[in-house]
């Protein structure tokens, strides 16, 4: 059987306090240097250089740069699905509550001034599509249980599909503001993009079916 396509091993992981904390000072000084110079300047020798490590100690956790990204992507995704999460659970409680929640900490989560996360998920490492996709399906899950409650507001007659195809449309609209030429930048710009956003996003949900039957 040929490995060609076969999935790398990951990373090792830190088994001791001490040994976690220097790979999350390596981590955060890629995140660093890719910011300032971006990932195809981005050398093993400045990370380790940025994070006051040797070389040595960054090849002991990771085979190559490609590794290293990889694992930087992870540590972006986490932090997002964590955000997210916290945004969520703080959303005033109603449905209109939950959508801007979730535009709001989409919008932010996306919001990287550097390109660096767009630039990460575009990275052709082992499998980065695959976690993005997993960080999306947790994304996603997230807003469904928050909703769960109030799905009785939703006019829609499948008011599950309904609300699937509203986060679906926030999450593409977030993502694709991260990666077009002129995003909506600033804490002001930003506030008025999410706010559109939840806006259309409760005003499909609660607009009954042309093409269906509504619910009363």
């Amino acid at each position: 059987m040929s490995s060609e396509h076969a999935p790398r091993a990951p990373y090792r992981q830190p088994q001791q306090a001490r040994s976690a904390a220097t790979l999350a000072r390596v981590l955060q000084a890629a995140e660093a240097v890719a910011s300032a110079v971006g990932l195809d300047e981005m050398t093993i020798s400045g990370v380790a250089e940025r994070a006051g490590v040797s070389v040595g100690t960054i090849y002991r956790r990771f085979e190559d740069k490609e590794q290293l990204i990889n694992a930087l992507t992870e540590r972006m995704l986490d932090r997002r699905e964590e955000y997210v999460a916290e945004q969520l659970s703080q959303a005033a409680p109603s449905l209109s509550g939950v959508m801007d929640a979730y535009a709001h900490a989409l919008l932010q989560s996306f919001a990287d001034s550097t390109s660096l996360f767009p630039a990460l998920l575009r990275a052709r490492g082992a499998h980065p599509t695959d976690r993005g996709a997993r960080a999306i399906t947790a994304i996603h899950r997230l807003l469904l249980e928050a909703a769960a409650p109030y799905a009785g507001e939703i006019r829609r007659s499948d008011p599950q599909g309904a609300l699937d195809t509203a986060a679906r449309a926030v999450l593409g609209a977030c993502f694709h503001n991260s990666v077009r030429p002129d995003p909506a930048t600033g804490e002001a710009a930003q506030r008025r993009y999410a706010n559109e956003l939840s806006d259309m996003a409760i005003a499909y949900l609660l607009t009954p079916d042309k093409r269906g039957t509504s619910r009363t």
